[in-house]
């Protein structure tokens, strides 16, 4: 579906929020609403029927969200699927999310939990494989030795964290590759913790 403007979110906003309550709006409504002349309201619902949030069944108040857009609504209602992230992004930035679950499969865990899929093999000996998604639930502070999600080096790295006087220790998990730990001073401004991880999913 292609991206709405801020002024057309507004008004399939308000439609939406008049549907959500059983009393479709009629386009002089939508007008009154917004300050808008009535021949601007019937571009704005062109647009968007053009773009596929919205039909028109006819009559006085026949607008009605569409299947499509009905269909990806329910779908955005899962928890997010965060892919490599860069530094400087907010983390559920859209060009980040990749996909949606179904929250039933993370039964008891935050509603502001995401998922961020897992690149490297430095965290093996504690189950989490290259390929697999943590369950991050979103923290600034993280208890000591608990494993966490950092913004380190322009990407999210799944460590086992320590934080001390002076530094933060990034402790990997893979006696076989020999990872060191990895200290940062804790003045440093290029790390922040993002996340605690409360669990993780395999999909093979």
């Amino acid at each position: 579906m292609e991206a709405l403007t801020q002024k057309q979110q507004n008004v399939l906003g308000f439609i939406e929020k008049r549907l959500g309550e059983n009393s479709p709006p009629s386009q002089r409504e939508i007008a009154r609403q917004f300050g808008l002349a009535r021949n601007a309201v019937r571009q704005f619902v062109r647009y968007l029927k053009k773009k596929g949030y919205l039909v028109d069944l006819g009559g006085h108040r026949g607008l009605r969200l569409s299947k499509e857009y009905l269909y990806r609504k329910k779908e955005r209602e899962g928890v997010p699927i965060v892919g490599r992230v860069a530094a400087g992004e907010p983390i559920l930035a859209e060009e980040n999310i990749e996909g949606y679950v179904d929250p039933g499969e993370l039964f008891g865990q935050s509603k502001d939990s995401f998922l961020l899929r897992v690149a490297g093999d430095s965290m093996v000996d504690e189950g989490i494989m290259d390929g697999d998604f943590v369950v991050v639930e979103p923290a600034s502070s993280i208890k000591n030795g608990r494993i966490g999600v950092v913004m380190l080096d322009d990407e999210a790295a799944v460590k086992r964290i320590y934080v001390q006087r002076n530094r933060i220790a990034l402790k990997s998990a893979n006696r076989a590759a020999g990872y060191r730990t990895r200290y940062i001073k804790g003045t440093d401004r290029s790390i922040r913790i993002i996340g605690r991880v409360t669990g993780c999913l395999r999909t093979i």
